[in-house]
Formats: structure tokens, C-alpha cells, sequence
């Protein structure tokens, strides 16, 4: 897969302030990448330093192909960004916004009508392209923001917060969204502080606090902190001899009763489970399920990010 963004100690200090400290960071293109961290850990600095909006102190960075301080108009042409704030033009219509916006990225007339209507209907938002902006909800202008992002097909689509505020319905548009970006081999950097939302879309995650501390797969890291577990539920409930059957079985490492359960801990789940089973069904248990036992993803930031603060 190839590398879409590199970079090579990139700080940004504000006089005696060092916001972002000598970060080393490789995305790849077609992934959606987290950038996991506490308030004022200097996310969104990093992500205006991305995008070319504000130069570096030191250190480099190639994004899209271009050069960070020789090619900043080409990396601002190639990426997308969504901003803390929407940044629309609340008295013009939706479809007035993103012809503007369409014709400052440099799409021909007929482009621009065609990507303002694409992007339009994906966010939910066609119906109401004649209304301005100004009579959208917050979750509306959410979407109108995405979509501006969005418009010109970026390489890289850096998204800051991008479902804060919103209802269930408007988040799961922007979830699906992202999705059918990957899909399409397109690169999210994606800036969040919903950890379930970061879980579920990420293919790798990088843990910052003014650099990066940690960058992996969220399955290797809980493999990595707590190991693999299984969960097994028994009916009508679990007995001690069915704990011994367990603990008897080569590769667990661990098993305990919890909530009318057995949660084992083993090296290799996928060897191990088969056994497992055959155990206690030859014991005498009935089983009702079998299931992965995953820790939460805040378990793994807390345990990777709470001990620097």
C-alpha cells in the first residue's frame, strides 16, 4: 500500500510553546487513520500544519506527493479539510455554498453543478438545497461542511470532530460516508474523541499527545495490552468443574467466572476454542454461546495516554 503522507519530526512552537513536538507519522493510502488525543494535545495544530495553512518550525512533511513549504498551494489542492467551525456562507443557499466553494478549487461549471448535486444527495441534503444556510440545524451544516470538504475528490480528507453535536442519524450519514471513501481507496485522517466511532472506522490508530506516542491497529493493541479472550456462556450456569475442564486445556492462560460466563485468556484463540469446546461439551456443560471478548478502546487510550498526564 502506498504512503500518502510522511513525516519526519514536524514541530510547530508558538514562541515558548511547542504545540506539536518532532512528530513522526506514515499514512497510507485507501485507510482511515485515527488521530486519538486529550484537549490541547495539539491535534488540530497538526492538522492545519497537514493541510499547509500554517508552516512548520522545524522538520518536514510530504503530503499527497508535495512538499510541505515548497508545494503548499498543491497540497491545499489536494486535500479536503473539515474545520472546528463550518465556515459556510450563512445567507447563501446550500447549492450557492458549494458552487462557490466548487469554482475556488478550480471545477469547470459543469463539474461544480455535478459534484454540488453528488455530494448534496449523499448528505441528506438535496431537498433542501434552495434554503440558506442559515435556517440549517447544527448537524446540517455538519454535512454541508463534510460535503465542501469533500467536493474536489480530494487524496486526503481531514476530518475534525466530524460527528460532535449531531443525532444518531445525521452521524451514522457521516459514518457511512467515511466508509464509502475507504471504499473507494480515498485517505481519512480522521481527528475524533468518539473512541466506539474511532474503533469501528479505523484501520490504525495513533495515540498523540504533542507527539505520537503509539500507532497500531486497534485489535494488535488490545492483543498487545490485555491479550485475546473468549467468552463462554453456559446454561444453565457455569459450575466449578466446568472452570477445571478449562483451566486443563493446553494454551489458556487464564479463566475465571463472570456474570454466569467463563472468560478465558489464551495466546491463540483460534487453536485453543475448538478445544475448549469439545471439553466441556465431552464434561457434560451446555453451551449457549461462544463469543470474542474485546476490551473497549478507551481501556487501551487510557492505559496508553493517561499515564504522560
Amino acid at each position: 500500500m502506498n504512503t500518502v503522507l510522511r513525516t519526519d519530526k514536524l514541530t510547530k512552537r508558538f514562541g515558548e510553546l511547542v504545540a506539536v513536538d518532532g512528530i513522526d507519522l506514515e499514512v497510507r493510502e485507501g485507510e482511515v487513520f485515527g488521530f486519538l488525543g486529550p484537549n490541547g494535545a495539539g491535534k488540530t495544530t497538526t492538522l492545519r500544519l497537514l493541510c499547509a495553512l500554517i508552516g512548520p518550525t522545524s522538520g518536514s512533511a510530504e503530503v499527497a506527493g508535495f512538499r510541505l513549504g515548497r508545494d503548499d498551494p498543491k497540497i491545499r489542492a489536494s486535500v479536503g479539510i473539515l474545520t472546528e467551525q463550518p465556515g459556510l456562507y450563512e445567507r447563501q443557499s446550500a447549492w450557492e455554498n458549494l458552487i462557490f466553494y466548487a469554482t475556488l478549487y478550480g471545477l469547470t461549471s459543469s463539474e461544480a453543478s455535478s459534484q454540488a448535486e453528488r455530494y448534496l444527495r449523499l448528505m441528506g441534503l438535496w431537498e433542501r438545497r434552495t434554503e440558506p444556510v442559515a435556517t440549517f440545524s447544527r448537524g446540517m451544516k455538519q454535512k454541508m461542511a463534510i460535503a465542501r470538504a469533500a467536493l474536489h475528490e480530494p487524496r486526503i480528507l481531514f476530518l475534525d470532530e466530524p460527528t460532535t453535536g449531531l443525532d444518531p442519524d445525521a452521524a451514522k450519514t457521516v459514518r457511512e460516508f467515511i466508509v464509502q471513501l475507504r471504499g473507494q481507496g480515498r485517505t481519512v485522517f480522521l481527528c475524533t474523541h468518539n473512541l466506539d466511532e474511532a474503533d469501528r472506522l479505523c484501520d490504525r490508530i495513533a495515540f498523540f499527545r504533542r507527539n505520537v506516542i503509539r500507532i497500531a491497529d486497534p485489535d494488535e493493541l488490545r492483543a498487545e495490552l490485555y491479550g485475546r479472550a473468549t467468552e463462554i456462556r453456559l446454561l444453565p450456569s457455569p459450575r466449578p468443574e466446568d472452570l477445571a475442564l478449562v483451566r486443563a486445556v493446553p494454551g489458556v492462560r487464564e479463566a475465571r467466572f463472570e456474570n454466569g460466563s467463563i472468560i478465558v485468556a489464551s495466546a491463540d484463540p483460534l487453536r485453543t476454542n475448538p478445544q475448549l469446546i469439545r471439553a466441556l461439551i465431552e464434561g457434560g456443560a451446555q453451551i449457549a454461546f461462544v463469543t470474542e471478548r474485546k476490551p473497549h478502546l478507551e481501556d487501551v487510550y487510557l492505559k496508553i495516554v493517561e499515564p504522560l498526564e
